[in-house]
């Protein structure tokens, strides 16, 4: 994708998006619209793609085709951004604040590399104020 990217995504909302879009907030869809609409690009941390197969095999939402199928799609409409020596060192340098999870601590690694908002619905990223976040 050639897009400018401006927002990353919380693996739990591209989950929303596909399944249960009613339990993203008002502010997070206008955002989401918006950028597709302009055209810019909607990214997620390529940790993402490993936290939605994990939630598949927990049977956590139904997959009408398999789970590759599904990230494959997911891929097609979000810039899947590599975790890299730096990402990877800053997740480890993040205060106490920020959640201990290391997905959570990529993802938001991610979005400060890159200088990007997170769309999240994480109480414990958004109190941590580590990063610019949406919801």
């Amino acid at each position: 994708m050639g897009q400018t990217l401006v927002i990353l995504v919380d693996t739990h909302v591209v989950m929303w998006t596909a399944f249960e879009g009613d339990r993203i907030s008002q502010t997070a869809t206008a955002v989401i619209a918006d950028s597709r609409r302009n055209g810019e690009g909607l990214a997620i941390s390529d940790i993402s793609l490993l936290e939605l197969a994990r939630l598949a095999s927990e049977g956590r939402f139904r997959l009408y085709a398999g789970v590759e199928a599904f990230l494959q799609d997911v891929e097609t409409r979000f810039v899947v951004l590599p975790m890299n020596a730096r990402v990877c060192a800053r997740a480890m340098e993040l205060p106490r604040s920020c959640p201990k999870d290391p997905a959570d601590r990529i993802i938001v690694a991610t979005a400060l590399e890159k200088g990007l908002s997170l769309i999240t619905a994480d109480r414990e990223i958004r109190r941590s104020k580590v990063v610019r976040t949406i919801w």
